[in-house]
């Protein structure tokens, strides 16, 4: 991908039209000061959509004896001591 330098000053002040160049080109922008790069400017990495929530954890019990009893037994809840 190619990339294009401004410098600091011109980056300032027109940082909006630079932007809005870059999302059009794809064009990447090196922010120089005196010649030297200080920044690189350029768009995020595509964002992937994300995975449904329903359906994440199939595949995940390990073991399933009986699901209509307790985890713990009863003894176990300090708040009925």
């Amino acid at each position: 991908m190619a990339s294009r330098q401004v410098g600091a000053a011109e980056f300032k002040a027109k940082c909006l039209r630079i932007i809005k160049e870059m999302q059009e080109t794809g064009e990447s922008v090196i922010v120089t000061r005196r010649g030297h790069p200080v920044a690189i400017v350029s768009l995020p990495p595509s964002a992937e959509p994300a995975k449904p929530i329903f359906g994440s954890m199939r595949g995940s019990v390990i073991k399933y004896d009986d699901p209509f009893e307790p985890a713990t037994s009863p003894e176990d809840w300090s708040a009925l001591r």
